[in-house]
């Protein structure tokens, strides 16, 4: 079992040196002075939303866009009811959305951002736009939110990614462990990010996209499980560079249950996979060829972790199994697990007991939840390895997550509680 305990302590090195370069990341956000808001002229933006049966919670999102205070007259919104069985499409159509409905067996969100903007292009050619905003059904958007993006687009950057908070952190440990982690993305990964000069990274919704982007690659064009991580593989290697709006905060719905959240972690798993495959060439050329620390922290972003859970638990069950025919105390075998994993607990709540502290005050959860949250924040990060192990095998398709938060802005920054 001294082998055994060997390798696992080389495993962890290994993930310890892929990700020391976070570290830095930890420091920046505290280097960062108050921003004076500079006055910019408002772009026209069309904010497009991809909508499976989510009737809930859709007028709220449009409400919350519609009571921007971003100047009248420069943002229109476009649903694409897509593959619904119910009535998303006629709530969406009087809470003041244009809509299109879209029914094909090719399921996924890129494929229905696809579509939408295709009927855009070709229902309302005369429409011209600066960028588009990407949301899901299920967000809610700050009232300065757009003034936020705006200010960010401004400086010059084809795409911007926003501040991610969650409308339902204390339903219990799994939503706060997806809030938390959320949370420790756009301070201490994406922020930092932004500091530093490097690009940053779209999660899946509350971005911005330049027209001239989109054109260029004829439109919306990645349809794999992340469509999220495979744009950005895309435009990182080809040497773009993506900016983070900090003020600029939205609100989405995370799941509650452990069966929702093992399908759409194993998606994401299986879908860094998908992106590896397929743009892990492309950023280690542009590493290599232009020093490219963007694409390095990609290709860390898309691999480490799985590859190394994958090894750790191969080579752990191995020894359990092993313990057990010979007849050996399987405590033995386990014990060396059990140390490393207790290290990770204690590395994890560190990462999470940071973040909960410095965003205390933009969690909409009670105190208590707060920190009982971080203390189970580690065992959500942890599940990641069985998923992680399963990703590799069986099927994975994209299902939608059903949500059923129903508030409006107002109501969800004064504590109110969902109809």
């Amino acid at each position: 079992m001294e082998t055994l305990r060997v390798i696992n302590q080389v495993l962890g090195i290994v993930l310890f040196a892929c990700y020391a370069y976070q570290l830095v990341f930890l420091l920046m956000p505290f280097l960062d002075g108050p921003r004076r808001k500079k006055p910019c002229p408002p772009h026209r933006f069309a904010v497009l939303i991809a909508a499976r049966n989510e009737r809930t919670v859709i007028a709220q999102l449009i409400e919350s866009i519609r009571n921007q205070t971003y100047p009248d007259g420069y943002t229109d919104i476009y649903v694409v009811a897509d593959n619904c069985t119910d009535d998303t499409a006629q709530v969406a159509l009087a809470a003041g959305a244009e809509v299109f409905c879209r029914h094909s067996r090719i399921v996924g969100k890129g494929y229905a951002l696809q579509y939408l903007l295709r009927r855009i292009a070709s229902d309302w050619p005369e429409r011209q736009y600066d960028a588009y905003l990407i949301l899901d059904a299920d967000n809610l958007l700050d009232p300065e939110y757009l003034k936020a993006m705006n200010r960010a687009y401004s400086e010059g950057y084809g795409v911007v990614t926003s501040y991610r908070n969650s409308k339902n952190y204390g339903d219990n440990w799994i939503s706060a462990g997806y809030g938390l982690w959320f949370l420790r993305e756009s301070r201490y990964l994406n922020h930092a990010r932004s500091l530093l000069g490097t690009s940053c990274a779209v999660s899946g919704t509350g971005f911005l996209v330049d027209r001239r982007v989109l054109d260029a690659y004829g439109g919306w064009q990645w349809v794999l499980l992340t469509e999220d991580l495979e744009f950005t593989a895309r435009y990182v290697s080809d040497g773009g560079r993506v900016g983070f709006a900090p003020d600029a905060v939205f609100y989405d719905e995370q799941p509650v249950t452990f069966t929702q959240s093992w399908r759409q972690r194993m998606r994401w798993a299986r879908g860094n996979l998908q992106v590896f495959g397929r743009y892990g060439g492309r950023l280690l050329r542009r590493l290599l060829t232009h020093g490219s620390f963007a694409c390095f922290d990609l290709l860390m972003v898309t691999m480490p972790a799985v590859i190394v859970s994958l090894a750790a638990g191969i080579l752990n069950a191995a020894a359990l199994f092993a313990a057990l025919v010979s007849g050996e105390n399987a405590w033995i075998a386990l014990q060396p697990l059990a140390q490393n994993l207790g290290e990770v607990y204690l590395a994890l709540f560190a990462a999470g007991a940071l973040t909960t502290a410095t965003e205390w005050k933009r969690i909409p959860a009670p105190g208590w939840k707060k920190i009982l949250y971080t203390l189970t924040f580690p065992l959500f990060m942890l599940t990641y390895v069985p998923i992680s192990l399963c990703s590799f095998f069986g099927r994975v398709t994209w299902k939608p997550i059903e949500h059923t938060r129903q508030l409006t802005v107002p109501e969800l920054l004064s504590g109110g509680r969902s109809r």
